[in-house]
Parts: structure tokens; C-alpha cells; sequence
């Protein structure tokens, strides 16, 4: 026999023998305790998230699963630990609405969107709340545009930091009313609150989780929400679109990810697993009242809405004319 087909009947023989160790790998996953990666603090809707679906995953998947906040960099550090993790399914993460923004404002991040990740299910969207300080003689947002042009020195505008989702929510605002505004940037939305209720800033678009208290306090006034639909925590607050701002989508969403080059059949159980958790009746309880709007669906839904995001902000970012870091 000559020595290349030796060679080859070897070659076979091994991959044979290895198929029924890949196939019983396969099966068994998970083995072990699976973690997920939050690039924010405790507290916020991702973490909230990712601690309410950890919970049940855990029971669902027979296995620990830990939540690994690692918060800095405008949720770039974090999203940077997840992108170099092992491709094997023991590390997921969430990402939240700068995930498709941090690309046009960061130089040199080491990692893309798209392509350091596998996407497994889009999983939320948090709705962004205009929120006027309440003396302000506006109750739609027409009549807020017609104030805030009419008053081009007190239109001052809160927002959550640069490169934030309240940041290009404002911008966006900017380009489709033609209002004048004066962004006023804070280290979050908890500081930029005691400002709005004092008449120091005019308006903050922010997430729906963060100011729904004020507004049910009547503390402010909501004028509008921002995303295409109204929100079930809202109901009664018309969006941007009904009031003449077509087209205008402004709300964070995201979901899960795992690093690029995870095995198909891992993210298909994932992306199975999650969905089920998101469907349960206590989960959809306890995020709907953190103001968090369930999604779901396929791995390839979620990157088909990766793809529209980055070309949306792509533009508000160059026609704001907000320079990359």
C-alpha cells in the first residue's frame, strides 16, 4: 500500500473516531457554570436582565450561572473582556444600546460589533421618556419645539454623558425638530434629575426605567416617548412619531452575545433557552415593571437590528459632527 493512502485511511479513521467525542461534547453542554458578562454596574436594566433570565437558565440548563459585572469605558471595558472570552458557550454577555454607538465614538476599541460576536437573541428595549421640567407651558412635544424656538437660551438639555443613548436621543431630537438646544452633559441620569426638577435644564430624554418614578411623582411631565410604539409602563404618553417627528426611534435596546467563532449548535440552545425564560410570567413581571420591553427571537433577527442600529447612528454621529476619541 502506498504510504499516501495510508495516510489518508489514518486521516479518516481519526476523524471517525472523534465524531462520537464531538457529538457526546456537544450533547452534554452545559458542563459546567456558565457566565455572563455585564459591561455596566449592578442596578441598571442589563444587569437586571441578565440577573432575572441568569436565574432561571440556571434551573433550565442544570447549571450555576454567574453574572459578571464589568462596568467602565462607556461599557467598553466589559464588552472588550467578553469579545477575547473562549468561544465555547461558558461566556456570554448582554449589551445595552452603546454597544452600536461606542464604534463612531472610539478609536481603536480592539473589538467590532459584529464582528467579534455571534449574536443569540435580541432580548429588550428600554423606551427613552421626554421629560420636561413641569412649569414649562408645553404639554405635546409641538409645544415644546415651538417654546424651545421661541426661547433658544433656556433650552437646555440634560443629558446622560457623551456617547450616551439620552446624548444621541437629544441629537437626533436636534435634527428632526430644528429645535436650539444647549446639551448639558451628567455622570448618569440619577445626577442630571435634581437639575430637571429644579427648572435648571428645560428637558431630559431618558430611559423609561430611570425617570418613570419623577413622572409618576409628578415631579415632570412626559411629553412623548421615543420609541415607534407606545410603552405599556406609559400608555397614555403619545410617541415622537404620532406627533409629527416621523420615523423618530431613539429607544436603547440590545441583548445577548457570545464571542465570534462559538459553536452554532451552542447558540441555538441559548438562544432556545433564553427565549423560553424571557416568555415566563414572572420574568415578563419583573422587567416590564423596571420599564423594559421583552423581544426575543432568532440569532438572525438580532443581527439583522445590529446592522440597521449602527447605520442609525453612524449618521446622527456624523451629522451631529461628534468626533471619534
Amino acid at each position: 500500500m502506498q504510504l499516501t493512502s495510508l495516510v489518508k485511511i489514518l486521516a479518516v479513521s481519526a476523524s471517525l473516531a472523534a465524531m462520537p467525542i464531538a457529538a457526546s461534547a456537544e450533547a452534554a453542554y452545559p458542563a459546567r457554570a456558565i457566565k455572563i458578562v455585564v459591561p455596566a454596574p449592578p442596578g441598571g436594566a442589563i444587569d437586571t436582565i441578565a440577573r432575572v433570565v441568569g436565574d432561571k437558565l440556571a434551573v433550565s440548563m442544570g447549571q450555576p450561572v454567574i453574572v459578571d459585572n464589568r462596568p467602565g469605558a462607556s461599557n467598553n471595558l466589559g464588552t472588550d473582556v467578553l469579545a477575547k472570552s473562549a468561544p465555547d458557550g461558558y461566556t456570554i454577555g448582554i449589551v445595552g444600546g452603546s454597544h452600536n454607538i461606542n464604534k463612531f465614538l472610539f478609536k481603536n476599541l480592539g473589538w467590532d460589533p459584529e464582528k467579534s460576536f455571534e449574536p443569540i437573541v435580541y432580548s429588550h428595549e428600554v423606551p427613552l421618556v421626554f421629560a420636561i421640567y413641569p412649569q414649562l407651558p408645553a404639554r405635546t412635544l409641538p409645544e415644546l419645539v415651538a417654546w424651545m424656538k421661541a426661547h433658544p437660551d433656556e433650552a437646555k438639555v440634560a443629558t446622560s454623558g457623551r456617547g450616551s443613548a439620552q446624548e444621541m436621543a437629544a441629537e437626533m431630537f436636534r435634527m428632526a425638530s430644528g429645535a436650539p438646544m444647549l446639551l448639558v452633559p451628567y455622570k448618569g441620569s440619577s445626577a442630571a434629575h435634581p437639575d430637571l426638577l429644579a427648572g435648571r435644564t428645560a428637558l431630559f430624554i431618558d430611559t423609561i426605567s430611570a425617570i418613570q418614578p419623577q413622572v409618576k411623582a409628578g415631579n415632570v411631565r412626559a411629553v412623548a416617548v421615543s420609541t415607534r410604539k407606545r410603552t405599556s409602563s406609559l400608555p397614555d404618553v403619545p410617541t415622537a412619531d404620532e406627533q409629527g417627528l416621523k420615523g423618530y426611534d431613539a429607544n436603547t435596546n440590545g441583548g445577548f452575545l457570545a464571542p465570534a467563532g462559538t459553536p452554532k449548535a451552542v447558540i441555538a440552545k441559548l438562544n432556545a433557552e433564553i427565549n423560553a425564560a424571557l416568555k415566563l410570567p414572572d420574568v415578563r413581571a419583573k422587567l416590564e415593571a423596571a420599564g423594559i420591553e421583552i423581544q426575543g427571537g432568532t440569532p438572525q433577527e438580532y443581527a439583522a437590528l445590529i446592522r440597521s442600529d449602527l447605520v442609525k447612528w453612524g449618521r446622527v454621529v456624523k451629522e451631529a459632527g461628534i468626533q471619534a476619541e
